[in-house]
């Protein structure tokens, strides 16, 4: 069967399959998304350029990169914001009254985004944008500030770790509002993942990194929508 579409997916450790290793609880790639099925199934030759910790302004960097070197493609799938609307949280458990801004302001965010469409559309290149899975604020909170001062990292939260998960939302719902701006078709992993009423048991001990469980949601909304196409 010859290949129909050239598909390449920019995105950060999610998509690249990262997870915790529960005994030296460090990261590693351990990536049970199967992106083979998908390109057995439907034809299709998928180049994964994923890396741990991309921001959507690295990733747009990346992407031009490559299109400037002559890489062809008909989709490219774009998954974006988890890293993005992060904080420096020893500085906010530091000094908890000041101003903190997350690595890309939402504002930032949105804008940068739209460059990257906006380029992909004038090369005739289909963009789809992925919604992010929802992070477990309180296995969150324990793993990234565990060794910080909690009481001022949660002062700062306003009191309650929900602000974590709030916050994070709305960089997902963001990436809905900008595929619905530019007409571009969107995967919804979030939904995905909140089909489920414990999402906790999809995710790894950091609270954000679906484990392999959760992996297996994304391949799941990856086919469904390779077929809906």
């Amino acid at each position: 069967m010859s290949i129909l579409k050239k598909i390449a997916i920019f995105g950060d450790s999610i998509l690249r399959g990262i997870q915790v290793d529960s005994k030296s609880r460090r990261y590693h790639v351990d990536n049970h998304i199967d992106i083979d099925l998908l390109c057995r199934r439907h034809s299709l030759e998928v180049n994964n350029y994923s890396i741990f910790g991309c921001t959507v302004k690295k990733g747009g960097e990346m992407l031009q990169k490559r299109l400037d070197n002559g890489n062809v493609y008909d989709m490219v799938l774009l998954e974006y914001g988890g890293n993005d609307c992060d904080f420096n949280w020893k500085e906010i458990a530091e000094n908890p009254d000041a101003e903190h801004s997350p690595h890309m302001p939402l504002e930032s965010f949105y804008a940068v985004y739209h460059g990257i469409i906006r380029t992909l559309k004038e090369k005739f290149i289909k963009p789809v944008l992925a919604t992010l899975p929802p992070l477990e604020p309180q296995r969150f909170f324990d793993w990234f500030c565990g060794g910080l001062n909690r009481e001022n990292v949660l002062k700062w939260l306003g009191g309650s770790i929900t602000t974590i998960y709030r916050f994070q939302e709305s960089y997902s719902r963001m990436v809905e509002k900008i595929a619905a701006e530019t007409g571009s078709r969107l995967i919804d992993l979030r939904g995905a993942f909140l089909k489920f009423r414990r999402i906790d048991a999809f995710l790894c001990e950091d609270g954000i990194h679906p484990n392999t469980e959760g992996q297996k949601i994304i391949t799941g909304a990856l086919l469904r929508f390779a077929e809906a196409l």
